[in-house]
């Protein structure tokens, strides 16, 4: 792939990687795996409770330091819980031997983040979550750990993607500036500064719901089934005063961002990591933007960003407006087959307040 432009490679050539078998599979690839700039990956059949979560470090495989700290291994075939507050290790049907050119990044994907269901994936010989080498060969991994629903799980099921990129992808600020002179990457003032910042919608007109927080003791998610639990008996709707609310440590939420997002199709983009100084929370554990979210060609016209928030050690107080994360973008090597929300299945296109695709319509 020498001959490749750099950038985040699209559809049509991840289905040549895996022609190529740079992406090794265990079974067939689904009809709808191969995402505008990723590959959702596949759960196998066996998990293995651990004790806690680790790295196998940069001289050992995984296998070689699973012993350590698994407690007990668990068939996936017929379905099985993964409790709240533990953490499990899945072997994935797909494997990679990438290119010396060619790395990869990986996130949860979004139903996975706004069912607050911690999903990193890990290497052989891996020093960092989710960040793979160019030129890896061997199995991956999903680390899983549900953090306020038990869930249950099977084999086939997809908890998190991958995005291969060549070289230089990364649009930085001056460029940034540039497209939203162009195409209009929000609906408003940009705020670029390492990335676009994006702020918190705290006032959704007249007292109406803006946002919801997970109920601590609920019942089972069945991973399966869409659309079909009811809202109430998994969270507590939010509503703000005077634009503001407090964030309990140790609670999820839903929110969701004043601006709405563009992505245009020859780019896809990323949430940038947590930053500290924005304050005692994180936001946004599912991070990919596929190239035509919000896209106006692609039935979007601008996308809401859901926001996945936990508070950490102290109460805080979160205020409309406040900007609390960024997106960075990046170039396409070429313009993907398929777009996001146009010629594909895609269940938040131009979306509000939503929760993850499980939960009936409110």
């Amino acid at each position: 792939m020498s001959d490749l432009p750099q950038g985040v490679l699209p559809d049509h050539l991840i289905e040549a990687m895996i022609a190529a078998g740079h992406i090794t599979l265990d079974m067939p690839a689904a009809p709808d795996q191969v995402q505008p700039a990723s590959l959702d990956l596949r759960l196998g059949r066996r998990a293995y409770r651990v004790r806690a979560s680790f790295l196998p470090g940069d001289a050992a495989t995984l296998a070689e330091r699973l012993p350590l700290f698994a407690m007990h291994e668990i068939d996936l075939g017929p379905g099985a819980v993964l409790e709240k507050g533990c953490v499990y290790l899945v072997p994935l049907m797909e494997g990679l031997a990438l290119p010396a050119d060619i790395s990869a990044v990986a996130n949860a994907k979004s139903s996975t983040g706004r069912l607050d269901l911690f999903t990193r994936l890990i290497t052989d010989r891996g020093t960092e979550f989710d960040r793979i080498d160019a030129g890896y060969t061997g199995p991956l991994y999903a680390e899983i750990s549900p953090r306020s629903f038990s869930v249950l799980a099977r084999p086939g099921m997809r908890l998190n993607q991958i995005r291969f990129r060549r070289g230089q992808a990364l649009i930085d600020d001056t460029g940034l500036r540039a497209l939203h002179d162009s195409v209009g990457l929000v609906d408003g003032p940009a705020h670029i500064d390492g990335g676009l910042g994006f702020s918190v919608d705290l006032r959704r007109g007249g007292g109406r719901l803006i946002g919801y927080r997970a109920k601590p003791h609920t019942g089972l998610i069945d991973l399966e089934r869409i659309g079909h639990y009811a809202i109430d008996d998994f969270w507590e709707p939010v509503h703000a005063q005077d634009g503001r609310i407090i964030l309990d440590p140790g609670a999820f939420y839903i929110l969701v961002s004043r601006e709405a997002v563009h992505v245009p199709p020859d780019c896809a983009a990323e949430m940038a990591p947590y930053l500290a100084m924005v304050g005692e929370f994180r936001v946004h554990y599912a991070g990919f933007f596929d190239p035509g979210f919000g896209h106006e060609g692609a039935g979007g016209k601008g996308s809401r960003g859901v926001l996945e928030v936990r508070c950490h050690e102290a109460p805080f107080a979160l205020e409309h407006g406040q900007i609390v994360g960024r997106l960075v973008y990046e170039h396409m090597a070429a313009r993907p087959a398929r777009l996001y929300g146009a010629d594909l299945k895609s269940n938040y296109q131009g979306q509000g307040l939503k929760l993850s695709k499980h939960f009936k319509a409110g």
